[in-house]
């Protein structure tokens, strides 16, 4: 089993973070990963994005044409990634800031309020993780544990309160997936 997921928006939404969490809790389980972040022209004012591929075999490329899973946290990254997303793909989508439904038919489609919900845990620059906790229910690629342990990693140095604003974050995103 290899499944690639492509992270993109903004900069500032936490896009390359919520790569990196991932790709560690992946490893955390055990699974092999690769991270690609994309710092290219998109830095000034386009969508930057990641790549991660996580796998129970060895990985050849971290290069992916046709993601399993694309998580837009903004319009012109849906657009730009909707579009090679694998045919019967997951598409998830950050609903207050996206207004509009992908033109693909085939998705399986996921709308997450994540500014809304991180604004109710009380800090807007957790919509990452809000939104890293409904991939992590919708796909089942990684596990909540998986996902304490790349927080606590993550933040080794920091305020332990930061751990558990971020998983609390978590959490609260995987609430949002219900099917």
């Amino acid at each position: 089993m290899i499944k690639s997921i492509v992270i993109a928006g903004f900069g500032g939404q936490g896009v390359m973070l919520m790569g990196k969490i991932i790709a560690e809790a992946a490893m955390f389980d055990g699974l092999n990963v690769t991270w690609l972040p994309s710092y290219g022209p998109e830095m000034r004012g386009g969508t930057a994005n990641c790549t991660v591929i996580i796998g129970d075999e060895p990985i050849g490329s971290p290069v992916v044409d046709s993601p399993d899973v694309v998580i837009a946290m903004n319009i012109p990254s849906m657009m730009k990634f909707e579009e090679i997303l694998k045919k019967d793909g997951t598409i998830l989508l950050n609903s207050s800031v996206i207004d509009r439904a992908p033109s693909r038919k085939d998705l399986k489609v996921y709308k997450i309020d994540a500014n809304k919900i991180a604004d109710t845990i009380g800090n807007a620059k957790i919509l990452n993780m809000v939104t890293l906790g409904a991939f992590a229910k919708a796909t089942g690629f990684i596990k909540i544990e998986a996902i304490g342990k790349a927080l606590e990693e993550t933040f080794a140095n920091r305020n332990k309160k930061l751990v558990d604003l971020n998983l609390q974050a978590v959490e609260n995103g995987m609430k949002l997936v219900t099917d």
